[in-house]
């Protein structure tokens, strides 16, 4: 049976086949009825990003919710890591976050977290999947939960921010590109409280435009904007506001990977690197690890998906960790990936040191990286094939020490995804295309 949950929640075309209000009403109700388990009257946040058909799932997670005797409580549109953040502090027993991230507007998403604000465990989200045939008793009366709003949800989370940013960020100038997405009044709020002097752009959402060729999928606009402002630097995010790129002075795009290295070193001359360790995924750049490495920094490698740095993050200890895409995780000050908190203690870094954001990401020489998606039929036997390991086996033999292969079966979709990296973009491309030459073929 498909899984209905998968690597960030249930997501799908809004209203289409999987994601309708029906399944909405399902699951919040099963999720309550997991979550909440023996408690009088649960109380759940629920938030949403502003693309259109978040106002017709809020509606029916509020009734799912209603339905199951839960309080459901509107946070209205916010990031994804405010909600986390105020389960964690308002005590609530369940936060729903309505949202499909960095997808195009006509799809939509439904995220879980548990109380604290944590992302759910895989044997959780299968309770709930399998609450939902299960049913269960339903409330009449004074049972039925109730819905209301909080009107200073946003207050609540800015409020956060400014208490997690270790230094004024005046002098700074910064162009902040919102993906017409929940960061859109957040974002701009929170860098001018903090002392920057602000630039927002596409930060018009109308419900439609959500992730429409901007944010930090598409840095065209921003590495623009950033010159033409002569800005100190640009931060872009993605639909929710999970992510976080930035871009140098010069519109040149500091990615993930950077962004760590330059939290990282400056965590552990505060002390705050929990034994001097940066936990991120395969996906890494080398160039990172040789970087961290350099410095008398241990890297942790996790799977692909933020849900596996966090999990690694929360049974060690460690401080930091993220992905390349911009999943910033930094757990002395929220549950999941920030990426308003993950600007701030960036630009927090350059105004405490004096130095320019190219400079201190110059700490990773970042290495050319090809990454190919190659179609088959079966993606776990193309990728255990006899032959495709003897084509790695060469490629590592080749490249040595100076560069990687990295052959993974895709998560969500049949495609083996074919990754490189080498000293030269040419010795990259080389390697990578005959690598999915012979993928193909297999």
């Amino acid at each position: 049976m498909r899984r209905l949950f998968g690597t960030d929640g249930v997501r799908g075309l809004a209203n289409g086949e999987l994601l309708t209000p029906e399944l909405a009403v399902a699951v919040s109700a099963s999720a309550a009825r997991v979550l909440a388990s023996g408690k009088d009257r649960p109380a759940v946040l629920v938030g949403r990003d502003p693309r259109a058909s978040g106002e017709m799932l809020e509606a029916a997670v509020c009734a799912g919710l209603a339905s199951a005797g839960a309080d459901a409580v509107r946070l209205g549109v916010l990031p994804t890591p405010a909600v986390a953040h105020l389960v964690g502090t308002l005590g609530a027993d369940l936060g729903v976050m309505i949202s499909a991230s960095h997808n195009a507007m006509p799809d939509n998403g439904i995220k879980l977290f548990a109380a604290g604000g944590h992302k759910l465990p895989d044997a959780l989200e299968l309770e709930i999947e399998q609450g939902l045939a299960a049913g269960g008793a339903r409330p009449t009366g004074a049972d039925i939960g109730r819905v209301r709003d909080l009107p200073d949800a946003l207050d609540r989370y800015l409020a956060h921010l400014l208490a997690s940013t270790p230094t004024s960020l005046a002098g700074l100038r910064v162009v902040v590109d919102c993906a017409h997405g929940a960061a859109s009044e957040a974002a701009p709020a929170a860098y001018a409280k903090a002392g920057a002097s602000v630039v927002a752009l596409h930060a018009s959402p109308d419900g439609l435009n959500i992730n429409a060729g901007v944010g930090s999928t598409h840095m065209e606009s921003l590495c623009e904007a950033v010159v033409r402002e002569r800005a100190d630097l640009g931060i872009a995010h993605d639909g929710d506001a999970d992510r976080c790129l930035a871009v140098d002075a010069t519109g040149r795009i500091v990615d993930g990977d950077q962004v760590m290295a330059v939290l990282a070193l400056a965590m552990r001359e505060a002390g705050e690197l929990v034994e001097d360790t940066l936990v991120a995924t395969v996906m890494s750049n080398l160039g990172l690890r040789i970087a961290m490495s350099e410095a008398g920094i241990t890297l942790r490698t996790t799977a692909v998906g933020d849900r596996y740095v966090l999990e690694d993050l929360r049974e060690h200890g460690f401080s930091l960790g993220g992905e390349q895409s911009g999943h910033v995780v930094l757990p002395g000050h929220a549950t999941t990936g920030d990426g308003l908190l993950t600007a701030l203690r960036l630009m927090a870094r350059m105004a405490s040191t004096g130095r320019s954001l190219a400079d201190l990401a110059s700490v990773v020489t970042v290495l050319p990286q090809v990454l190919q998606n190659v179609a088959v039929a079966d993606k776990e036997a193309v990728a255990a094939s006899p032959a495709v390991a003897a084509a790695v086996a060469r490629a590592e033999a080749e490249l040595g020490s100076t560069g990687r292969v990295l052959l993974r079966p895709s998560g969500t979709e049949q495609l083996v995804r074919v990754m490189v990296e080498a000293p030269t973009q040419d010795t990259a491309d080389r390697i990578a295309t005959a690598l999915a030459a012979v993928v193909a073929e297999a």
